[in-house]
Formats: structure tokens, C-alpha cells, sequence
């Protein structure tokens, strides 16, 4: 772990993870990178270059990569790990975890989280504000889980899927890889072809 942050992204994502990394109080010092030139500084952070420049702070700051989308998400994140990158994983203080919870780098548990235990998160998920994710859970590669959203025990999300604002899943369920479920959705069985599902229960829809 080194002394300074630097966080990709400094709109809406990136804005709840900064707060979220002063509240932690682990660094002396945070930084955003951020594409668009017309934003100079966000929730009072400094915005010092482009997304690219990270490539040459490897070895001054940890660095977060605060993108909502899960594919491109993925792809920088996996670029920086193969670059030799410290990327952390950001826990709100006030998250509830239970016992042989594991989470992976580059996930963000945002407040009100409850994970219960023996759940497995992998690297790059969004755990979004109010969310709870029971036991046994298996939470793949850069999934997003929405704000309110819950899951029984025994779910499984593939990689890239996201899980719309207050869905619910069921338990000993399979959601498969890059699938998108609906806002205020509904899953009572097995996702087994990627697309998007919306209703109660779901039905899928593309």
C-alpha cells in the first residue's frame, strides 16, 4: 500500500469512491485522472491528467479505477495489473462483513453494504450503497451490483453482469456472465443466456 490515491474517473462513480477512500483515512493524499478536460477538480479533489498518464505514477500512487462500465472497467484495470499496478480494494466504514469473506482487488463496498459469510467477491465489482449479499455467495469478475439490490444465499453472478437498483435474486441461484437484470427485477431461477431480463419474474427481453 503507498501513501497516495490516484482514482480513474471523476464523475458520478468516481466522486462516491473518493468519498468513500477520505472516509477510510488510509491515504495522505488522493488524486483524480479523468478524460474530460472541462473538469479541473471534483467533490474538491484535483483532476492532474488524463487516464493514460496513471502508466507513469505506478510507483507513487495505489490507483483505483472508478469507471461504472463493467467491460471497460475490465479492460483497464486488467491493463494496469499486467503493468505491475497496486490497486487496492476500498471498503466503507461501515460495512458489515461476516466471517471468511473474500474480497479481491479493485472491488468497492460502498455504505450500508452487509455481505454475510463465506461469500467470495471477485477483482473489480461495484457492492453498491444499501446492497446485501448473503451467504455462499460467489460474486465473479467485474460485476455491478446496484444500489438496494439483494441476493439470497447460495447466488452466483457471472462476470460483466450487472444487477439493476432493488432487484432481488433468490436463493441457489445462477446468473451466467455479462447479463443485465432490471431495476426492481425479479430472479427465481437459473440465467443461463446472456441478455437483458426486466420483470416479475424475470423475463428476458434481448
Amino acid at each position: 500500500m503507498k501513501k497516495k490515491l490516484l482514482i480513474i474517473g471523476a464523475s458520478g462513480h468516481g466522486k462516491v469512491v473518493a468519498d468513500l477512500a477520505l472516509k477510510m483515512n488510509k491515504w495522505q493524499s488522493i488524486a483524480f485522472l479523468d478524460d474530460d478536460e472541462s473538469i479541473e477538480m471534483s467533490i474538491g479533489i484535483k483532476v492532474i491528467g488524463k487516464s493514460c498518464e496513471a502508466y507513469n505514477l505506478l510507483n507513487d500512487y495505489d490507483i483505483f479505477v472508478a469507471i461504472g462500465d463493467n467491460s471497460i472497467r475490465k479492460r483497464i484495470q486488467n491493463e494496469l495489473e499486467e503493468e505491475g499496478a497496486s490497486i487496492p480494494t476500498l471498503i466503507h466504514p461501515n460495512v458489515v462483513l461476516g466471517e471468511k469473506v473474500d474480497v479481491a482487488s479493485g472491488t468497492v463496498i460502498m455504505a450500508g453494504v452487509v455481505i454475510n459469510c463465506c461469500t467470495k467477491i471477485g477483482k473489480g465489482c461495484i457492492i453498491n450503497t444499501g446492497s446485501t449479499v448473503d451467504h455462499d455467495n460467489l460474486i465473479e469478475e467485474f460485476v455491478h451490483i446496484s444500489p438496494g439490490a439483494h441476493l439470497a444465499g447460495m447466488v452466483r453472478v457471472g462476470q460483466k453482469s450487472w444487477l439493476g437498483i432493488g432487484s432481488v435474486v433468490s436463493n441457489n441461484v445462477t446468473i451466467t456472465s455479462s447479463c443485465k437484470i432490471g431495476a426492481g427485477a425479479v430472479v427465481v431461477r437459473d440465467i443461463t443466456e446472456t441478455g437483458t431480463y426486466i420483470g416479475v419474474p424475470v423475463r428476458k427481453v434481448n
